[in-house]
């Protein structure tokens, strides 16, 4: 299975006015799994098999529910590339 990107930015809603910390459960789940990823200020992106990254998508999206949210709006985009797959490193050496 080739390796591909997703970026996703979750949008947790909560009445108690601690989005911040809501995203940090969020991030955490990232951190957990054992992917590559980066934090960046507006998104995540990892680097793995795609159903792999699919599911911290969705443990992110419960993680935010879990710590106050009522609701989550999460953004993805996914960069697939069937036959040599796609790295961060590829897209990322030239400004490093």
């Amino acid at each position: 299975m080739s390796s591909v990107n997703l970026a996703f930015q979750v949008l947790p809603k909560s009445s108690e006015g601690n989005t911040y910390e809501i995203v940090d459960k969020a991030i955490e789940v990232v951190q957990r799994s054992g992917v590559k990823y980066e934090v960046g200020a507006m998104e995540t992106v990892m680097e793995g098999e795609l159903d792999e990254l699919i599911d911290i998508v969705k443990q992110a999206q419960d993680a935010c529910i879990s710590a106050g949210a009522t609701e989550v709006m999460t953004h993805m985009k996914i960069h697939y590339r069937p036959k040599e797959g796609v790295t961060m490193d590829e897209k990322l050496k030239k400004y490093r």
